[in-house]
């Protein structure tokens, strides 16, 4: 899964300075991809909803591959369940259509992203 990742970096041509900014990347692909998987379950494109709700299961799976249990430890592990806790919802979403499902996927995925940006904000100004 990694190499999907980086694929996804290659085509997009966008120069990551850091994989804090990928991080950072990949929690804002969350949300827009998410956003139009939901757009497309209201409006019926089934094709683009399981296209979009993969995206996103794909780069969840990327986040998992990429944790460092070592050195997060607890951390680590919170954030393995929370991702994996992602990945059946959308599993869900996908299977019944359920919206508000890649709603909480939403809101969980701004919450990462914000303390991801809050977090590593103080670490530049340390």
């Amino acid at each position: 899964m990694r190499s999907n990742a980086y694929d996804l970096y290659q085509q997009n041509a966008v120069m990551v300075e850091s994989p804090v900014k990928l991080v950072e990347m990949l929690y804002e692909g969350i949300l827009r991809f998410c956003t139009q998987a939901k757009r497309n379950i209201e409006s019926g494109d089934i094709e683009k909803k399981i296209y979009y709700i993969n995206r996103v299961t794909d780069i969840f799976t990327e986040l998992l591959n990429t944790l460092d249990y070592e050195k997060g430890g607890d951390v680590a592990d919170y954030l393995a369940g929370l991702y994996t806790y992602q990945i059946k919802l959308l599993t869900q979403a996908n299977v019944t259509n359920d919206v508000s499902k890649i709603d909480i996927v939403l809101n969980v995925a701004q919450g990462l992203l914000e303390a991801w940006r809050e977090v590593n904000s103080h670490e530049l100004l340390s």
